[in-house]
């Protein structure tokens, strides 16, 4: 039995969405490894254990749920510890991550201290002869390198939205455990969680993202992209690196080599013209729609779907299409 042990992320008290496409990741896994059950890691401060129930909606068989103050913010050291112990059990053919900040932080302190191996930020794998073989984007996503990990236990991590969330319904079945460390002795320590506008919607979290680039002209004109997310309304808006250097947007909105990862189900770019550091960001987006006045721009390239115009004038259109087709 390949069991899979998956580390779910919370923010503020509050699950978040990679953790079930972490825990549909992980079921996938123990599909292609023969079967396993998967079970999962919940740590926060008291109370946390109260967010267990979308897990076992998603598929996880057990929820180990780790309860202290000390993980009321990221605290890497102790959870290292904590999923190494979990994972040196014996229990475990496979630990796995979301590749999101916290999980680039985390992952590899558990491999140091298994002394194991690694595939980070995947797109998509597959399982032969008992290896992981798993595609991994590089040179700023222009390549997706094939990689392949054995060994036990192998540590993996997802990338955000390359897999959707799918219903896997179990009983929930919860277990307290406590930290192998303590979590207030950790060198680390996060002292403040700043969080943007929490009344919208995530970048990761989106499902439709519009990002606008130097030909919305303007700081100003990026209310035409909020308004076409606020039409779609399970959207997000981004932006290119130039456009959050002038100020236009705050850095949280920068998606690319140096910014945010997305892969959303729609990914509308509004006057971006494509530089390779923008498209590391958002080339695994399901469904691409570019808008440019220039024809020969290269976002048209990865494009699925190609307008040549202005942003000015294609937003709006847009927005009135998105509200009319809602309407009815």
């Amino acid at each position: 039995m390949a069991n899979v042990l998956v580390f779910a992320e919370s923010r503020a008290g509050e699950l978040r969405k990679v953790a079930l496409e972490a825990v549909t990741a992980a079921r996938r896994l123990t599909e292609l490894s023969g079967g396993g059950a998967v079970h999962v890691l919940l740590a926060g401060a008291a109370g946390i254990g109260s967010k267990a129930e979308p897990l076992a909606a998603h598929g996880a068989d057990k929820v180990l749920v780790l309860e202290h103050a000390g993980f009321a913010l990221h605290n890497p050291e102790a959870l290292a510890a904590t999923l190494a112990q979990l994972l040196s059990s014996g229990t475990y053919a496979y630990g796995l991550f979301s590749g999101t900040s916290h999980g680039r932080d985390l992952s590899p302190r558990v491999a140091a201290k298994l002394g194991v191996g690694l595939i980070p930020d995947l797109t998509g794998f597959t399982v032969e002869n008992g290896a992981v073989v798993g595609q991994h984007p590089i040179n700023n996503g222009k390549v997706i390198a094939t990689l392949a990990l054995s060994g036990s236990p192998t540590l993996l991590s997802v990338r955000p939205a390359a897999f959707t969330p799918a219903p896997a319904e179990r009983a929930l079945v919860a277990e307290s455990i406590t930290s192998a460390a303590d979590p207030a002795a950790s060198r680390v320590k996060v002292i403040e969680l700043k969080q943007g506008n929490t009344d919208k919607i995530d970048l990761n979290d989106a499902a439709v993202v519009i990002a606008g680039g130097r030909g919305l002209k303007v700081a100003d004109n990026f209310k035409l992209c909020d308004d076409l997310a606020e039409a779609f309304g399970n959207a997000a808006v981004g932006a290119t690196r130039a456009v959050t250097d002038e100020g236009w947007r705050p850095h949280s909105d920068q998606i690319g080599q140096t910014g945010r990862n997305v892969s959303p189900d729609l990914y509308i770019a509004a006057g971006i013209s494509g530089a390779i550091q923008h498209l590391a960001g958002m080339r695994t987006s399901r469904t691409i729609v570019a808008i440019n006045k220039d024809k020969d721009a290269p976002i048209f390239k990865i494009a699925d779907y190609g307008i040549v115009g202005d942003a000015l004038e294609v937003l709006p259109v847009l927005t009135e299409a998105v509200r009319a087709a809602k309407a009815s």
